[in-house]
């Protein structure tokens, strides 16, 4: 076994993939090149550990996920508190929505995801998150982690979970109104 060679052809194969995923994670080119970069080095280190029970794509995959998670872990951890007048900004003191935040009726456009400019937009609304929002966004759905995982890795109760999840709902909602539905 020459575990250089092996490695020299994993990178070679799978650069681009892993790459254009992470690109599609994180957002930040420098961020997904270095996550690349980490993915390979773990893979170096346990390489004589693995056992061929699964792909070796399947495998580095399986890394760079755990490094995006990671990642967006520590993001929230050292994240700023965050104010919580979004539920103010949204809605009045009876709970009832404020006449100009309410929900307007969106199109019905089925591939909407499909659309690069509107991924572009929803990956700006994103960003325009506050950081520890936007960590657990990215765990609960683009990472698909399970929500007590995440309460448990990120040391916070379900219902703050819930709470924030509902604000950046919200946020994200706004914002997608202003930038995509509105024009």
């Amino acid at each position: 076994m020459d575990v250089q060679n092996d490695i020299i052809s994993m990178v070679k194969t799978h650069t681009k993939d892993l790459y254009a995923y992470t690109l599609s994670k994180v957002y930040q080119k420098e961020l997904a090149e270095d996550l690349v970069q980490e993915t390979f080095l773990s893979a170096l280190k346990s390489y004589t550990n693995f056992q061929n029970k699964s792909n070796i794509k399947t495998w580095l995959f399986s890394i760079l996920k755990n490094k995006i998670a990671d990642y967006y872990r520590s993001k929230y951890k050292t994240g700023t508190e965050v104010s919580s007048d979004i539920i103010e900004k949204f809605f009045d003191d009876n709970h009832h929505w404020k006449p100009e935040y309410t929900p307007q009726n969106w199109s019905e456009e089925k591939e909407l995801l499909d659309d690069p400019e509107f991924s572009n937009t929803l990956s700006e609304c994103l960003k325009a998150l506050p950081e520890k929002w936007y960590s657990i966004v990215q765990l609960k759905y683009l990472e698909e982690t399970d929500s007590k995982i995440i309460c448990s890795q990120l040391e916070i109760t379900t219902s703050n979970f819930w709470q924030i999840i509902h604000r950046a709902k919200l946020q994200l909602r706004n914002c997608l109104e202003v930038k995509w539905f509105k024009e």
